[in-house]
């Protein structure tokens, strides 16, 4: 794997790749049972053509009891008949190589599901199996407490007790048991999960929950004095350096990006990004900030800065299929809308990846989901009071009419209810539209790559005065108004505007700008 280059320099598709994240479930039902597909992304890679995207990163569409969204995972290496087969697996592969779409799959190696077949053994009292899981004896007379006090982050304790009086670990739903990464067998299987997908023909990885594989010894009480006993043990990281070795003796370049939590700080974070490790790491602060010149440049400054130490670059992103929509988060309606439209202009400029989690690109807000419509483990978890994620998951409209606004089969319903006004938004329309955000997407992605990509990663920040944000790469100028009032903007050619018409010389609140300049 390649670490990012210098201006002048051979530079990989991995430094600064524009990756689209297809949440598989909910970008296009190709055999009309509501449910997202293999073949409906095949069929659906001309819009990602259209935009401009490098990558495409697929989450799991494995064997999976689907408790999760197919984040249980029962064989990493089988297609669930939900989504298709192996065969539309390899073909969505190669139809993505022949449009010049290079294919990330997500790997989840913290747990399994309860149905794998490890643990549906030891269940079936195989104590060979034990080992590869975590089970400890309860607290109280009895054993009838908890071995320790810690939480699942889906609510709730983090242990389940077995018929055998045992408990096992979860850090997340009961039904995702967390493996035992100190178990040299386990990581024999992941090293074979790699290798298996890499054998056939994908070009990388996103690792899911990637501090978190190691456990502390002795499974002590937390801490808050202390490192957290559940995340961002020192042993993780000979982990990721084992999956460098396996990653950097492919035939071809490979990506491999960290959803990298727990740890206390930004270098560490990014220690997860050193040399030896993943080519990268997303920046959750930048999706996290508030709407404000100040905070944002703080965020950028901070991760641009500690990610030059262990030589790499940060991957950005605004939204995923785990946080609530950018247009919502900025404040929904037409304000949420013209922020997440600026925002879009400013992180395709920054340097290091850009991540567009689907329907991002269409302008989408998040969804009011129906209490008896939700699917979410999170919110059956904690009895209604966090939400869960289903509101981001709401599958695409492709097309103004139908039931399903294209998205599957008129009639059938769809796995999520989709709103009656995302018919507006769908994606045949905004391709009609100019002015639309996908065509600002199209257009900030091919000035990215005309424009700012040979000019290399460094970045000089300007003061054009307070609530703008505002900054220069080789010879364009970004500047982004979070300010109440319009502002003058500096001499140059305009290039990309995220909306607000007026004035070219001038900016309105809630907008930002790329203006070619001279020296």
């Amino acid at each position: 794997m390649t670490g990012p280059a210098a201006a002048g320099t051979s530079r990989s598709w991995t430094d600064e790749p524009v990756v689209y994240e297809v949440y598989v479930r909910s970008f296009a039902d190709s055999d009309g049972d509501g449910v997202g597909d293999l073949e409906g992304i095949r069929r659906g890679l001309w819009h990602l053509d259209k935009l401009g995207a490098d990558a495409l990163w697929v989450t799991p569409f494995y064997l999976s009891p689907q408790l999760d969204a197919g984040y249980d995972i029962t064989d990493h290496c089988a297609v669930d008949p939900l989504f298709g087969n192996d065969d539309d697996a390899l073909r969505l592969i190669d139809t993505a190589h022949a449009h010049g779409l290079r294919v990330l799959l997500d790997i989840v190696p913290n747990h399994t599901s309860a149905a794998h077949a490890w643990f549906a053994a030891l269940l079936a009292g195989d104590e060979r199996m034990a080992d590869r899981y975590h089970l400890l004896p309860g607290r109280g007379l009895d054993g009838d407490e908890p071995p320790n006090d810690w939480v699942s982050l889906f609510g709730g304790s983090a242990w389940t007790r077995l018929p055998d009086g045992r408990w096992y670990l979860h850090l997340f739903d009961s039904s995702q048991p967390d493996l035992n990464w100190r178990n040299p067998v386990v990581r024999a299987e992941f090293r074979r999960i790699f290798q298996t997908w890499i054998d056939r023909g994908v070009d990388g990885f996103r690792i899911d929950v990637a501090a978190s594989m190691v456990k502390a010894d002795g499974y002590p009480d937390y801490d808050y004095r202390q490192p957290l006993p559940t995340f961002d043990r020192p042993e993780t990281h000979d982990i990721h350096r084992e999956w460098h070795a396996l990653f950097a003796a492919a035939d071809r370049d490979l990506l491999s990006v960290g959803e990298v939590f727990g740890a206390p700080s930004t270098p560490a974070l990014l220690a997860y990004a050193r040399s030896d490790e993943l080519t990268s790491i997303f920046a959750f602060p930048w999706l996290h900030c508030a709407f404000d010149a100040d905070a944002l440049r703080s965020v950028a400054q901070d991760w641009l800065a500690e990610a030059a130490e262990v030589q790499a670059l940060p991957s950005w992103l605004l939204g995923s299929h785990d946080f609530p929509r950018p247009v919502t988060r900025y404040g929904d309606g037409p304000t949420g809308l013209a922020r997440a439209r600026a925002m879009a202009v400013v992180t395709f400029a920054l340097p290091g990846a850009c991540y567009i989690h689907q329907g991002e690109e269409l302008g989408l807000p998040e969804v009011d989901i129906p209490a008896e419509a939700r699917q979410d483990p999170t919110f059956h978890r904690t009895q209604g009071a966090s939400v869960g994620r289903d509101g981001v998951r709401v599958p695409l409209p492709w097309q103004p009419d139908g039931s399903a606004y294209g998205f599957g089969t008129d009639g059938v319903r769809p796995w999520l209810p989709q709103p009656e006004a995302w018919r507006e938004l769908a994606i045949e329309l905004q391709w009609r539209d100019p002015e639309s955000t996908a065509a600002l997407y199209r257009d900030a992605i091919a000035l990215r790559r005309r424009l700012l990509l040979p000019a290399g990663p460094t970045i000089r920040w300007l003061d054009l005065g307070e609530g703008v944000l505002a900054f220069r790469r080789g010879q364009v100028v970004v500047v982004l108004n979070t300010s109440p009032a319009d502002i003058d903007l500096p001499d140059g050619e305009e290039l990309l505007r995220s909306g607000g018409g007026g004035d070219r010389g001038r900016l309105p609140p809630d907008c930002a700008v790329w203006l070619l300049v001279e020296g």
